[in-house]
């Protein structure tokens, strides 16, 4: 079975820094892009960053390139989204998801997801 647990989300002050973490189990971990996307209130889940399987290729969403970080570590099963200069805008539930052996920013390419940390951002 399958289990994709994220952590760190809470609340934090415009400009903070949080740092998620999302433990992978029941997959082979190596053999899957990790991704990270979010939902706000009332709003689509979009797509924030991902990293891919092979090679650890990066890709940000334009809305938070430069601020965030993605990073794996295949040993310990573990996606990390390091969040720098946060802003109201980025107050969401994040998400981890994991798509096998394909790079895409779409949410039907993701077979598995977790169920979210709260981020919230006060101004």
């Amino acid at each position: 079975q399958v289990q994709l647990v994220e952590s760190g989300g809470g609340l934090v002050q415009a400009g903070g820094s949080l740092r998620l973490s999302c433990a992978a189990s029941g997959l082979t971990f190596s053999s899957y892009t990790m991704g990270w996307f979010r939902q706000a209130p009332g709003k689509e889940r979009e797509f924030v960053a991902y990293i891919s399987w092979s090679y650890g290729y990066t890709y940000y969403a334009d809305s938070v390139k430069g601020r965030f970080t993605i990073s794996r570590d295949n040993a310990k099963n573990t996606v990390y989204l390091q969040q720098n200069s946060l802003k109201p805008e980025d107050t969401a539930v994040y998400y981890c998801a994991a798509a096998p052996r394909r790079t895409t920013t779409g949410t039907t390419g993701y077979n598995y997801w977790g169920q979210g940390t709260q981020v919230t951002v006060s101004s």
